[in-house]
């Protein structure tokens, strides 16, 4: 669960990046968080991450209370999100097994556990046939699609998916986040951040829109459009 009580942010150099935000994300929900550049967003996602912290209010996320929390514990955290990048950040000279075994060896996970648990999570993203790739030889649709079979490799409560439709065309747009939805289906909640309306209309659900520093909108909006609808957008 993730969990916003009246949260402001204000940066050292005067910016209020989050003025009075309340809201709660319950453990398995799937929820847009949408609006312009400077709305907010990208600072949501570093308070979740702890990579910042709140000027005022509190925050929760996966039972742990970050206003309090030390330093020492951040890394627990991180293992109850798994995130997805628009730039995928893939290491280069790593194959595809090599990239998502990586979360796990350091962790110190069992070299058993690591063999049998990422060839399911490639299995998941359709990758099977590119488990000795490197990055450099794969398509953009397929380094997002190893990107988030890096960030489900740990089983984590909690997926972030930052604009993870952003590099690639909107066919594989589409499929992305309809991989998002059958990974929530399966009790994932994903907090997935987009600018990318036809998408939202498309498959619906629940909408978070963001304007300077406020959340403007928060329901649960109908999927509208057909799949060659999308395609023609």
């Amino acid at each position: 669960m993730v969990e916003f009580e009246n949260v402001s942010v204000t940066y050292e150099n005067g910016v209020d990046a989050l003025n009075n935000v309340s809201l709660k994300i319950k453990d398995g929900e799937f929820a847009f968080v949408v609006g312009a550049s400077g709305a907010g967003k990208s600072t949501l996602i570093k308070l979740i991450l702890k990579e910042v912290s709140a000027t005022s209010g509190n925050v929760i996320v996966n039972g742990f209370k970050l206003n309090k929390l030390k330093q020492r514990k951040i890394p627990y955290l991180r293992r109850t999100i798994g995130v997805v990048f628009q730039d995928f950040r893939l290491i280069p000279n790593m194959t595809v097994y090599d990239n998502i075994a990586y979360v796990l060896r350091v962790i110190d996970a069992p070299q058993k556990y690591i063999r049998s648990r990422v060839p399911k999570v490639i299995a998941l993203v359709g990758l099977q046939d590119k488990l000795k790739c490197y990055p450099r030889e794969l398509s953009g649709g397929e380094q997002q699609r190893v990107a988030l079979a890096r960030a489900l490799v740990n089983d984590p409560a909690l997926i972030i998916a930052d604009e993870p439709t952003g590099n690639i065309d909107p066919e594989l747009s589409f499929q992305i986040v309809r991989l998002l939805k059958e990974i929530n289906n399966c009790g994932t909640t994903v907090l997935m951040v987009t600018h990318e309306q036809e998408l939202v209309e498309y498959f619906g659900g629940r909408t978070i829109a963001m304007k300077n520093g406020s959340v403007v909108f928060d329901q649960i909006l109908p999927g509208e459009n057909t799949e060659e609808e999308y395609y023609a957008n």
